[in-house]
């Protein structure tokens, strides 16, 4: 199987240099441009699995090759480096399309993974999400085709809309970790203050709702997510 194609762009030469290495020692096949405007003309000219771009870039930010990268392809994961912490630049990056982000200096082995898990979900669920609307949770069954989650022999439950779509996201994810941000910018199209809120008096619906069988739960994991564990 060919190894699957990166664009990096990185507007710091030796920094962009050493993750180029880096990852073609993992078995990526890695294009470097060195600022924003490279980074475009690199994208239209070839196609890439995945593109990773560092946010503050001469001649084009981050932001806005993002937004010209996505006016070209919808789908092509994107994964931003910034230097900034700033909440606002995170909403930002996921508002023009951002997979994930990385704030800089960042473990290589985190960038890896999260190239691997994005990858994956793309090309695992990029079907799933769409086709699969059947699901077991423990002794429940969850059709979100007819937005109903019934528990044994008990009459089904109609679950609201974003209900449904969240308890969808989490049984695509079972047993694994459904970032918040994912969850927001797919169903509520927007990550702050009030979606977050929003999303956690959702939570607390379904947790109700999944609280006659104690082998079903949504963790919360502080700061990433949360998981439905069924054990």
């Amino acid at each position: 199987m060919a190894n699957k194609r990166i664009l990096l762009v990185e507007d710091d030469p030796n920094f962009g240099t050493v993750l180029k290495d880096y990852l073609e020692m993992n078995d990526y096949d890695v294009t470097h441009a060195e600022d924003g405007l490279e980074g475009l003309i690199a994208f239209k000219n070839d196609e890439y699995d995945i593109c990773i771009l560092d946010v503050m870039m001469p001649k084009k930010d981050g932001f806005t090759l993002a937004k010209e990268i996505r006016s070209v392809n919808t789908d092509i994961p994107i994964i931003f480096l910034t230097a900034k912490t700033m909440k606002e630049d995170v909403v930002m990056g996921y508002q023009v399309g951002a997979d994930d982000y990385l704030n800089k200096p960042f473990d290589s082995e985190v960038l890896l993974f999260k190239i691997k898990a994005i990858i994956q979900r793309k090309e695992g669920n990029a079907t799933a999400d769409d086709e699969r609307f059947e699901f077991e949770i423990g002794d429940f069954k969850f059709d979100s085709k007819l937005r109903q989650l019934s528990y044994k022999d008990e009459e089904a439950r109609k679950l609201s809309p974003k209900e449904n779509k969240l308890l969808k996201l989490l049984a695509l994810y079972k047993n694994d970790l459904l970032p918040r941000e994912l969850a927001l910018t797919k169903i509520w199209r927007d990550d702050n203050y009030f979606t977050s809120r929003s999303m956690d008096v959702y939570i607390a619906k379904l947790r109700k709702y999944l609280k006659p069988d104690e082998k079903v739960e949504i963790v919360n994991i502080h700061g990433e997510g949360f998981r439905l564990v069924d054990e």
